[in-house]
This record gives structure tokens, C-alpha cells and sequence, in this order.
């Protein structure tokens, strides 16, 4: 048996010996709503808010009030995520034309890098990078590679054809703490270093909006936030309230739980 497989098989058992911690409804502290018509948003480390509203019309709004505004959303398609990890450099991201817009911290175009002529045509996953640059997976060269801002591959992991019985495809990539996370539903997280070597997997499935805070992972599923601190074989399942049923989107972020409903954003704070 490979050493990756025995790593795999180590932790499927001891996660069957993991206790998970249930959390009623006050362990979400409302603190605060912003009301209007969104049907997306996203979250940076500054506590900024992006919006986008039913108009294709994307709005900042810092923990402050001031705000700021990027109309030309629909200009390259139909939008289909934000990164905002960076508040400097905002990413979006038009999966059906293989484009990332990149935005300032006033939401003005930087520049739009067109994945397609670099040869990369099937992507679903972007993110910023610790060094300014962008990772995108590769689903056709089955490799994570981090590119500048003219779409220029300045590293690749290996192809993962040639490392997995079965190759991911991420819905999430997230850059924390020196290493790259990846996210698929149906495998669960794979972490890399930045240079592009496998440090674990793990094996936690069905997962939304994941996110990863200081050596802990999160993410959702219909009923509960679930919490994973790394080396620690402990799951904590948080239940969420019955309130969160009909939310369009839900996210963790700087200690909060942001919960969006079809008439606004509401903020929750987390015990």
C-alpha cells in the first residue's frame, strides 16, 4: 500500500472515533442586516462585503459604509464567483468564457486575463494567490498551476492523473498560511505546499462555502456549520437555525456567519 493511501486509510478510521459537538441556536448571535435584492456575495479579510445584486450590479461595502460600485459585471458573461482574499486585488471570474477580471480596492478594472490563450479552457475553481499572483486548476492538464497577470504560468504542480486513482475537481481553492487548499464535494480537501507537493487529505464530503482560519476548515451543509481543526480528530457540527433553511447562500468568515436571504444580508456573530 502507498504511503498516500495509508495516510488516507489512518484517518478514515480515527474520523469514525471523532465526537461532534451540537450547538443550538445560540451559538449564532445576530448583530446586524443589509436589506436589498442580492443574489451573491463575498467576504474579505477587512471585513468588507461584496453584493451583487439581481441587476448585475456589484457593490463594496466596508464595515464603515463606504461603498463602492462596478456596473460592467454582465460585460463578460454571466458572472460565477468572487474571490475578494485579497481587498487590494478582487477576482471575478466568467467560468463560460475562461476570464478573470481583475478589480481594485475602488472596484476599477486592473486588467482581464483570458485563460484560453494560455491553452487553459476548463476551469471552475480560481483564487488569489500569498504572492499576488492566481491559482486556477487545470481540469484538462489535471494540474493546479498559479499564474500573473497576463495569464503566464510561472508554476504547475505535477499531473494529477499520475498521483490519484480518480483526478478532483475543485469547486473551491483557498491559499492560507503557506499552503493551498482544494475542495471537491466528492473527495474532500487536498492540501498542498506552495510547492506544489501533497502534505494530507481529508476525507470531509458534501461540504459548502468552505473556508480555512488559522489551521481550521470550515463549511456547510443544509442543516449545520461544521469546524475542523487540523491534527485534532475533532468535528465539531454546529446545528444551524431553523431561520438559515431558506438562505440562498451562507458563508463563515472573521468569526461570523454571514446568512443571505431573497430580502438581504443578515451577520451572525459565533460563539
Amino acid at each position: 500500500m502507498s504511503t498516500l493511501k495509508k495516510i488516507i486509510s489512518l484517518f478514515c478510521l480515527c474520523v469514525l472515533l471523532v465526537t461532534h459537538a451540537t450547538a443550538q441556536d445560540s451559538s449564532f448571535v445576530y448583530s446586524k442586516t443589509l436589506l436589498g435584492d442580492f443574489a451573491y456575495f463575498a467576504i474579505d479579510n477587512l471585513d468588507d462585503i461584496f453584493l451583487l445584486n439581481n441587476t448585475d450590479q456589484l457593490k463594496k461595502i466596508s464595515p464603515n459604509g463606504d461603498s463602492a460600485i462596478f456596473n460592467d459585471v454582465r460585460k463578460y458573461g454571466k458572472l460565477f464567483s468572487i474571490d475578494a482574499t485579497n481587498p487590494l486585488k478582487v477576482l471575478l471570474y466568467y467560468k463560460n468564457f475562461s476570464t478573470i477580471v481583475v478589480l481594485d480596492r475602488f472596484l476599477n478594472i486592473r486588467n482581464t486575463i483570458n485563460l484560453r490563450k494560455q491553452n487553459i479552457f476548463k476551469v471552475k475553481a480560481i483564487a488569489a494567490a500569498y504572492d499576488n499572483n492566481i491559482w486556477v486548476f487545470d481540469e484538462g492538464d489535471a494540474k493546479l498551476k498559479k499564474i500573473d497577470d497576463n495569464g503566464d504560468v510561472l508554476s504547475e504542480t505535477t499531473d494529477f492523473r499520475n498521483i490519484f486513482d480518480t483526478i478532483p475537481s475543485p469547486t473551491q481553492i483557498i491559499d492560507r498560511d503557506g499552503f493551498v487548499y482544494l475542495y471537491d464535494p466528492a473527495k474532500g480537501f487536498y492540501t498542498f505546499d506552495y510547492y506544489g507537493a501533497l502534505k494530507n487529505r481529508l476525507p470531509f464530503l458534501n461540504w459548502a462555502n468552505t473556508e480555512v482560519v488559522a489551521n481550521t476548515l470550515y463549511g456547510f451543509n443544509e442543516t449545520s456549520l461544521f469546524q475542523y481543526k487540523q491534527g485534532s480528530l475533532n468535528l465539531r457540527e454546529y446545528k444551524l437555525p431553523l431561520s438559515f433553511s431558506d438562505a440562498l447562500q451562507i458563508k463563515a468568515g472573521n468569526n461570523k456567519v454571514y446568512v443571505l436571504h431573497k430580502n438581504g444580508l443578515q451577520q451572525f456573530l459565533v460563539k
